[in-house]
C-alpha cells in the first residue's frame, strides 16, 4: 500500500524526489523506489526482499506480481534466473527497460505462463491481497514449483491493516488475511511446513510513531485523504526510514504477537 490515494497529490515542503518515469506512474497503490514521499512503504516492502533473498541464491525464481520490479532485480543479483510476471502492461514494459537481468512476462496470476515444475522458488510479496481467486493462484504456484520448492508470501495483516473489518479499507484490496487464514490457504493447496513471521516497527520507527500522534502510518494517510500539506517534520521522518527500522520475527519471538504485526510473511514447502 502507498500512503497516497488515486488523484491525491501530496504537498511536501522542500520535496526533491525524482518524478516517476513516463512508463510507470505513482498510482496511489504501487510502490515505487527513489521517491521520498513513498519511502516508508518502499522500505517496508524492500526489507522482506532483503531478508529472504538468500533463499533464492543459485535458484530459478518466479516473482508473481512484480510491480515496479525492484524486488525482482534484487533477487536477480543472487539467483540463477528470475522470471517476473505482472498483469499490468506498463509495469512489464518498465521492468524490461530498467532491469535487464530480469525476464519480464505479462500474464494473469491465475494462469501463470510457466511450465509445470519449472522453478525452485515463487515470490509473492504484497500481491495476494489484490487477487480475487487466491486459492487458484496458490494452486498455480504449486503447479510451477519443483518438489520441495518454496513459496514465499507477504501480505498486510488484516487484523492491524483493516481492524474490526472483514472487507478491506484499501480500495485496491479484494481480500486480506490474518495469520491463521494465510496458513490455511497454503496448507489447503498441499504446501507443507508453513511458517509465519511478522513485520513490526523497530525502536526508531516507534519513536517516529510517538512524534506523529501514535502512528506515522496514520499521519501520512490522514494528510493524503485531506489533500493537506505535510509538515516538515513528517516529511523528514518519512524520508529517513530505512530497512533497518523494521523487525521481522516469528510469533512469540522477543515477546512479539503475530496478531500485532503490520505484515505477515509466510514460507511454505511444496510437496
Amino acid at each position: 500500500m502507498s500512503a497516497f490515494l488515486p488523484g491525491v497529490s501530496p504537498h511536501i515542503p522542500g520535496d526533491t524526489s525524482p518524478v516517476a518515469d513516463a512508463v510507470l506512474t505513482l498510482t496511489g497503490e504501487r510502490t515505487i523506489p527513489d521517491l521520498d514521499i513513498e519511502n516508508y512503504w518502499f522500505r517496508r516492502h524492500q526489507v522482506v526482499y532483503q531478508r529472504l533473498a538468500g533463499r533464492c541464491a543459485g535458484r530459478d525464481v518466479l516473482e508473481a506480481g512484480c510491480g515496479e520490479g525492484y524486488g525482482a532485480d534484487l533477487i536477480a543479483r543472487v539467483a540463477r534466473r528470475v522470471v517476473a510476471v505482472d498483469y499490468d502492461e506498463a509495469a512489464i514494459a518498465h521492468v524490461r527497460s530498467r532491469y535487464p537481468g530480469v525476464e519480464a512476462i505479462q500474464a494473469n496470476l491465475a494462469e501463470l505462463a510457466l511450465p509445470d515444475a519449472s522453478v525452485d522458488v515463487v515470490v509473492n510479496f504484497q500481491v495476494i491481497e489484490h487477487l480475487w481467486d487466491q486459492a487458484q493462484f496458490v494452486a498455480e504456484c504449486a503447479r510451477v514449483l519443483r518438489p520441495a520448492g518454496l513459496l514465499m508470501v507477504s501480505t498486510p495483516n488484516r487484523i492491524t491493516f483493516s481492524p474490526g473489518r472483514d472487507t478491506p479499507i484499501n480500495p485496491f484490496h479484494t481480500r486480506e488475511l490474518n495469520a491463521g487464514e494465510l496458513t490455511g490457504l497454503l496448507a489447503g493447496a498441499g504446501f507443507l511446513e508453513v511458517s509465519i513471521s511478522g513485520l513490526f516497527h523497530g525502536p526508531r520507527l516507534r519513536e517516529m510513531d510517538a512524534r506523529h500522534g501514535g502512528s506515522i502510518i496514520d499521519a501520512q494517510i490522514a494528510r493524503a485523504v485531506a489533500d493537506a500539506p505535510w509538515s516538515p517534520e513528517l516529511a523528514a521522518d518519512v524520508a529517513a526510514v530505512t530497512t533497518d527500522d523494521f523487525e521481522m520475527v516469528g510469533n512469540g519471538q522477543d515477546g512479539h504477537d503475530i496478531d500485532d504485526s503490520l505484515d505477515l510473511i509466510a514460507i511454505a514447502v511444496r510437496r
